[in-house]
Parts: structure tokens; C-alpha cells; sequence
């Protein structure tokens, strides 16, 4: 394992609940690292972006949860064809501006995710014979492709499973292998893994 980002809670302002008609949450690290402000939200409906984020939010006492199919801007569709409209995102410092037109979304900052330096010289070594890298977020692809460059190692020998098209899309071109997860899921990761060591393995991977 090679974390790309090192995690640490900020402190924030709890929203009114009775002014929030539902919480959106785009990650678990919002949950484990949200607090005990947390606990006045518990009785408001949830959706949840991934089975992870999810089954953080139920261990934290929240009990109304739906877990969209995609990323954060299907999760806002989502909500909006529930009928809410009052929305509070508890997200890192860094996170993407999500927008819907019939939803007022309050973004409030409940952790950062700071980046490493550099990559492990372990992780450099399995990455030299063809080891796959779990990419989750945009900003982790893109994060990934800057210490892929300080280590001086070429993006045509490294091969990348993403959470989702968005991951893909923000991770670029020149890889020597991109697999999507077909669900918001950690094992839907781990699926589009296999399958490009699979492929690679048999000689099929597609450059």
C-alpha cells in the first residue's frame, strides 16, 4: 500500500440542520474525520457516493442512506429528484465544485487531504514490473501522475484502475493500460484491476 494523500480533520462550522434537507457525502473521510457535529445531522436522509462512503456513514449513526450509481453529479441528480433542495456536502479542502440547478448546495470543509512527496521506493519497484494503481478521485489522478514524473518513470509502463470516468478523464492520456470501475464500489475497483492483469498477462492489453 501507497497512500497518495496524507488525512488530518479542520475545524468547521456546523449548518443549522433544520436548514438542510439532506446531506451529500463524496467520501468517507468526511464521515471518520467530520467530528461530533456529525451527530446532529444523523436524523436527515443521506446519499452517499460509493459503498464505501456508505457503510462509513452507517457506522457513524446515520440510518437514511442511498448510494447513488455513479459519482458526485449523478448523487446530485439524485437528490434533486427526490425533491430536496437544501443540501449540505461535507468534503475535504480540495474538492470539486458540484452544481445542479434546482439544488442550493453548502459546501463546508471537514478535513484535508494533503498530498505526499513522492512515492515509496517500494511502490516505484512494483510499479517498474507492472503493478496496477487504484486511483479514486480526480485529484488523486492527477496527484499520481505528478510523482510518477518526479520519480522519473515513464506513464507508457504503468497501468491505472479508476473509481470512474471522471478519474480517468482527469488521470489523461499515455498509459500503458486504463481500466474503469463499472460501479462506485471498492470491489468494482479491484474488478477493473484484475482485469488489466489479465489482459496483460495474456498479452491483450490494449496500449
Amino acid at each position: 500500500m501507497a497512500p497518495l494523500f496524507h488525512y488530518r480533520s479542520l475545524p468547521w462550522s456546523p449548518p443549522d440542520p433544520a436548514t438542510i434537507d439532506a446531506l451529500l457525502l463524496t467520501s468517507a473521510a468526511a464521515v471518520r474525520l467530520g467530528g461530533d457535529a456529525l451527530a446532529q445531522y444523523r436524523t436527515l436522509p443521506v446519499q452517499a457516493v460509493g459503498t464505501a462512503t456508505a457503510d462509513a456513514a452507517r457506522l457513524a449513526g446515520f440510518t437514511d442512506i442511498t448510494t447513488g450509481p455513479k459519482d458526485a453529479a449523478a448523487a446530485a441528480a439524485m437528490l434533486a429528484t427526490q425533491g430536496r433542495r437544501a443540501i449540505l456536502h461535507l468534503c475535504g479542502k480540495d474538492h470539486f465544485p458540484i452544481e445542479h440547478p434546482l439544488l442550493t448546495i453548502r459546501h463546508v470543509a471537514v478535513y484535508v487531504a494533503e498530498a505526499v512527496q513522492c512515492l515509496p521506493t517500494a511502490a516505484v519497484l512494483a510499479l517498474d514490473t507492472r503493478a496496477v494503481a487504484l486511483l479514486h478521485s480526480p485529484r488523486a489522478a492527477r496527484v499520481f501522475g505528478d510523482l510518477l514524473e518526479r520519480a522519473e518513470r515513464s506513464r507508457g509502463t504503468v497501468q491505472i484502475a479508476c473509481f470512474s470516468q471522471n478519474v480517468a478523464d482527469a488521470a489523461g492520456g499515455g498509459w500503458a493500460g486504463v481500466g474503469i470501475a463499472d460501479s462506485p464500489t471498492d470491489d468494482a475497483l479491484f474488478a477493473a484491476a484484475r482485469m488489466l492483469c489479465d489482459q496483460d498477462r495474456n498479452g491483450t492489453l490494449e496500449r
